[in-house]
């Protein structure tokens, strides 16, 4: 990937979510939610405190975290649909 964020940002992809719910139905691509869910990509270098120094970011790429409904910004990169949000709107990371 070519991209890189900046300072605390990270680049998420989210996962696919089921077809079918619990039950067995089908349910059509109009009435899915977008998953709150999603695998980071890349991280930033991270935040900086009013010293300067560096504040490491807590996830890494290949982390699968959970993140707010309306968080990040939509962007495509090389083609593929992908979020970019700072690393305070992850709610958790999924062991």
């Amino acid at each position: 990937m070519a991209f890189t964020p900046l300072h605390d940002r990270v680049l998420v992809r989210r996962v696919q979510s089921d077809e079918k719910t619990k039950g067995g139905l089908i349910i059509p691509d109009s009435a899915k939610e977008k998953p709150a869910e999603g695998e980071i990509v890349s991280v930033g270098e991270g935040a900086r405190k009013d010293s300067g120094e560096l504040i490491a970011p807590a996830v890494k790429a290949g982390d699968r975290v959970l993140f707010g409904k309306w968080s990040g910004t939509e962007v495509t990169v090389d083609g593929e649909e992908l979020l970019i949000m700072k690393e305070s709107d992850i709610l958790g990371i999924i062991a």
